[in-house]
């Protein structure tokens, strides 16, 4: 064979630049900046609103609306995800990436002035048009420009970056919504305006320092995919923000289910007919390494956001953290993912090895979230949650990156960026799905564990006599909670509960007890899902990841 023909065969390097030079450690460091930041903001914008949207919703007079203000960006950014990667494989990562980063500063500009929840809601989708892109081509990049002895540790700080900003957003956006005013701007709207310079710093890292070959596969682009697509998520996404609030077995949240069903029926026969073309081929849930990660990173994803809603929510209502308080103590949180995902990458990065890291974090998440449905009660020591929640980040930190680089290698190259997406997809999916559904578990066994802890504490002697006492009674930080004790403990009259912290705390300790028992129900569920994960982990593919660029190791 000539050397001629074997050129020719030899696979593309993944790490040259425009102009066919690698990159080196110092290059991929400054691309990694501006792709770090667009992670930053993706994920931080899945949390910041969560903390704020209550004086959003006031000050725009439309507290009635506000869930559509999460919902939508949940919609946009999820639906976009896989579409982002099949595009990117075809027209390439950077001019995709700088579309996503552009679409989302758009966003981010019309929310920082809208003046109606509907037009915020608007301006949320939009965001999380952009926001899609920002999630997942990051690690598509990284996968083009860094073999994958090297791209472990890379990816890696993606990981770190996403927990930390999760973690961080409801703590940001309290901060803003509770400061009247900044530079003569509303402090709320900064919860968006603060992406602007941090959008625009990511735009210009990327617009300068990321130069890949040009490129542009002649594909079909499968529209018909991206429609059923769109007509399977966006119900179910709905049905599982809004279910609760209209009745899971209301006519809109049939209408929802039937909608999403068909789409699902139609988006695999879409897939069928598009072959290689296909938005997701269907032919990558074969591949054993594929189809399990994908499952896995669907559960974790469940996992993984209820803890994030679980958690924060013990602390404030059963323990009276403030926002602020509870965000800065879930700081564990991110240390746990640190390690384990700084941790994790580079073991992969050096030995190739992966399989374990999975079963040994599924298997950490399974103890974490047992203990949690355990140990979390009024009286249990703020230690105990912060330990906890320390190993909950670990074994997500354990679970996430060695996901996404075995979807990544057991894919062709030249489809980096469907492998890459669809690992951000299930993961995005799982969150949402877990965030709805153990939300809605937490408040539908709050009030029956509220009533029980209620009528048993009628027949204590303290909780008795503070009833009694006129000081009490006369004290207005107690007002709602007696209109409480009026109404009874049904869901509506859970929707405020912030006066639990001001209020006689004798009085609300069987309302804070009966959080605390929702919660430890929560958890011990996440427990057994996450068990199955960790049986669902040993089917992983035994061996090591291979690189089948095989690229030389970086130059310092």
């Amino acid at each position: 064979m000539s050397n001629k023909t074997s050129a020719a065969r030899r696979p593309p390097q993944p790490r040259a630049g425009a102009d066919g030079a690698p990159f080196t450690h110092r290059q991929i460091m400054t691309v990694l900046v501006g792709l770090l930041l667009g992670m930053f903001l993706a994920s931080l914008d899945q949390t910041i609103v969560s903390s704020s949207i209550y004086t959003i919703a006031n000050d725009l007079n439309g507290l009635s609306l506000q869930a559509w203000a999460t919902t939508a960006y949940l919609v946009t950014s999820t639906v976009s995800t896989p579409l982002y990667g099949k595009l990117s494989d075809i027209f390439g990562r950077r001019p995709l990436y700088l579309t996503a980063i552009s679409i989302f500063l758009a966003g981010s500009i019309y929310a920082g002035s809208v003046h109606s929840m509907g037009e915020l809601a608007v301006a949320r989708g939009i965001q999380g048009l952009g926001a899609g892109g920002l999630m997942a081509l990051g690690l598509a990049i990284i996968g083009d420009i860094v073999p994958l002895r090297d791209r472990g540790k890379y990816q890696g700080y993606f990981m770190s970056v996403f927990g930390v900003s999760s973690v961080l957003g409801p703590v940001v956006g309290g901060f803003f919504a509770g400061t009247s005013s900044i530079l003569g701007i509303n402090g709320w709207r900064w919860v968006f305006l603060v992406n602007i310079p941090i959008a625009l710093v990511a735009l210009v890292v990327v617009w300068i320092f990321l130069h890949l070959p040009a490129k542009h596969v002649s594909q079909k682009i499968d529209y018909f995919g991206a429609a059923a697509v769109t007509l399977a998520l966006v119900p179910l996404l709905i049905v599982a923000e809004q279910g609760r609030i209209w009745g899971w077995t209301a006519g809109g949240s049939l209408l929802c289910y039937g909608l999403g069903a068909a789409g699902i029926v139609l988006f695999i026969v879409a897939e069928r007919l598009a072959g290689d073309a296909a938005l997701i081929p269907l032919r990558f849930f074969r591949i054993p390494a594929f189809g399990f990660s994908a499952l896995l990173n669907f559960i974790i994803g469940i996992g993984m956001f209820g803890a994030i809603a679980m958690i924060p929510m013990y602390l404030q209502l059963v323990k009276g953290l403030t926002p602020t308080e509870a965000g800065l103590l879930m700081i564990t949180f991110t240390v746990g993912i640190l390690i384990g995902s700084i941790s994790s990458g580079q073991t992969i990065s050096r030995t190739g090895t992966y399989r374990i890291f999975p079963i040994l974090g599924t298997l950490v998440l399974a103890a974490s979230s047992l203990a949690m449905g355990l140990a979390l009660g009024v009286d249990t020591p703020l230690l105990v949650p912060g330990c906890v929640t320390v190993a909950f980040g670990l074994g997500l930190g354990f679970c996430m990156q060695p996901l996404t680089l075995s979807m990544q290698m057991s894919v062709p190259p030249k489809d980096m960026g469907v492998g890459t997406s669809t690992a951000a997809f299930f993961r995005s999916m799982g969150g949402t799905v877990g965030t709805a559904v153990f939300i809605s578990m937490l408040f539908a066994n709050a009030s029956d564990r509220i009533g029980t802890g209620m009528a048993a504490a009628a027949k204590d002697p303290a909780f008795l006599a503070a009833m009694k006492d006129p000081a009490v009674q006369k004290d207005p930080a107690n007002a709602k909670l007696f209109d409480f004790f009026k109404n009874g403990a049904g869901q509506d009259s859970l929707n405020d509960t912030s006066w639990l912290h001001h209020a006689n705390a004798t009085l609300t300790r069987p309302i804070r007890a009966g959080f605390a028992d929702s919660i430890d129900i929560v958890m011990l569920t996440a427990a057994g899902l996450v068990a199955v994960a960790f049986l669902i982990s040993f089917l992983l593919p035994k061996g090591k990841l291979v690189d089948s660029r095989q690229a030389p190791a970086l130059p310092e």
